[in-house]
Parts: structure tokens; sequence; C-alpha cells
């Protein structure tokens, strides 16, 4: 049985293990992997998250800046990763992406719970301020030195995210011999990290980051064994939508084949992954598909045992 957590948000509580919740992505970026800078005008994007709330969707997930294999980030030179690179995104720019968004979001739906994609102190806070009540950051709070510090004062959720390297570097990283172990450890070590910072355990929750510095072969393993990060005692969210692990177990001659089946044909792999991850322990999952995906969530829900 999935264990249930009670996931404190922005003075709220979201009950977690009795049913699955379903993310909906909005990238406010010209360059998305998943949707190639469909919802980068503004309104588009708003009306976009709209439409994902009324399909189903329990949080909405804004982004302003893509980390697809090869972008490059901007890391702070008080961090551990810190190199001389050209940013990719300022935290201003990435600001007037995301926060007339969020701020319209909840103009128009009060009650809507709002993830603000960013591993950027200074974007988490103004995002939180605008209404956001979840910091999803995908560097685990490895990229930005006061990110830990600046969410242990905001009141939100945080979703700590495992990540390897840079996206930059994700092709050339030595190769993985046990994911889930190696995951697993590392995901424990920033829950404890978060902790210590001031970060109450009950905002907390962790997301193995698949296809985030992992090899197709790498991914699969660890979806596989999703099941055995439920000892580190937090929520899990699951974000396969889309990613190119899946494209590649479509192709035509399945892992053998070096191409792979573009990221808007990936709908029927996405949705195997999704129920897989559910079926292994996921608590949330990320999808870019919301309507299709409810449907699928709500079937898997009713064997879940209770």
């Amino acid at each position: 049985m999935r264990p249930r957590f009670r996931w404190q948000i922005a003075g709220r509580t979201l009950e977690l293990g009795e049913r699955t919740l379903v993310m909906g992505v909005v990238n406010v970026t010209p360059d998305s992997f998943s949707d190639g800078g469909q919802f980068f005008d503004r309104a588009d994007a708003v009306n976009h998250a709209l439409r994902l709330l009324d399909e189903g969707a329990d949080i909405i997930d804004i982004g302003g800046e893509s980390t697809r294999p090869g972008a490059p980030v901007e890391i702070s030179h008080a961090s551990s990763f810190a190199e001389e690179r050209k940013p990719s995104v300022s935290a201003e720019e990435e600001l007037t992406r995301v926060i007339p968004v969020i701020a319209e979001i909840r103009r128009l739906r009060p009650s809507a719970v709002v993830s603000v994609d960013t591993y950027k102190a200074f974007v988490a806070k103004a995002a939180v301020e605008n209404g956001a009540a979840i910091v999803n950051d995908v560097s685990g709070f490895q990229w930005d030195p006061d990110m830990a510090e600046t969410c242990a004062s905001l009141d939100c959720g945080i979703v700590l995210m495992h990540m390897r390297g840079l996206p930059e570097t994700w092709r050339t990283l030595p190769k993985l011999e046990d994911p889930v172990t190696l995951v697993k450890h590392e995901l424990s070590l920033a829950a404890n990290r978060a902790q210590e910072d001031g970060i109450a355990r009950e905002r907390i929750v962790l997301d193995p980051g698949f296809g985030f510095g992992k090899s197709f072969e790498e991914n699969y393993p660890l979806l596989a064994g999703l099941d055995q990060l439920a000892s580190l005692g937090f929520p899990l969210l699951a974000g396969t939508s889309r990613k190119s692990f899946i494209g590649r177990a479509m192709a035509a001659d399945g892992l053998s084949r070096r191409e792979n089946v573009p990221a808007s044909e990936r709908l029927s792999g996405s949705l195997a992954a999704m129920v897989i991850s559910i079926l292994k322990g996921a608590h949330i999952v990320r999808v870019h598909d919301v309507k299709e995906s409810v449907g699928a969530v709500r079937l898997v829900d009713a064997i879940q045992p209770t």
C-alpha cells in the first residue's frame, strides 16, 4: 500500500497517497524539448494552464527556463558547480516570463495550486509572493546557494529533484552501474540538508529526476526500482512524460534503435511509464497531456489498495 502523507504548502495541506495527484506542465519558454515554445506567449500560457485545470490537473507547474539536454544554465559562483559560462536565462528574464502567468492564474482561479519550476532563489521568492504554493527545483538546491535559506523563509512546498551534472555535460557523464542506489543515496542527502537548513520534513517531496543526467539505459531500471525510494520516508513525484528514454523504447526496433520517436508522438509511452510509476509508489505525476493522464490515473487508483 502506498504510504500517506500530508504535504504542507502555503498555508494549506495536500493529502498524498489516497489518490494520485496530477501536475500539469506549462512551459513559458521558446525552446522546451516537449512543446517547442507553443505557450511562450503569456496569454497562451495562461489559457493553457486554465485548460489543464479544467481537464483535471491538481497542480500547475510553471517554468520559465528550459533545462533540456545541452541547455546552458546559470550557476551561482558561490555554488560548487560554478564555472564561467554564458547564462541561458537570467533571473530577471525568468521573472518576466513566469510571474505574470502565475499571478493571472491565481486571479482567475484563486483556489488553483501553482508550482514554479526554478532553481533560482530570486525567482522562487517572487513566485511564492505572487501566488505560487510550491517551489520545484530541478537541481535539488545544488545550483543556487541561496535557495535553501530562501525556501526555509517561505511558506511553500518543496520538490527536490535528483540531477547529475549539468545539461551541457549529460552526454559525457560516466555510466551508472546502479542508478537506483545512487539516486536513493543522493536524494537522502538532499532531503537531510534541506531539513538542516530549516525546511520542515512535511514540506518536502522527492523526485528521482528521470532523464536528468541519466542515459537512456539508466532510466529503465530507475523506473523499475522506484518503489525502493519509499524507504526514504517522503512522498514521491515522477516526471516521465515525453522523456527521450520513452521515445527510444517506442522506436520501431526497440532499445537497439538509435533514432527516437519524437516528443509529440510519445503519448502512449508516456502513459505507460506514468502507470508504472504509480504502481511503483509515485504520489504525484508530472505530465504534459493532462486529460489522457487523468483518465489513466483514475483507473490505476481504482485498483490501488487503500
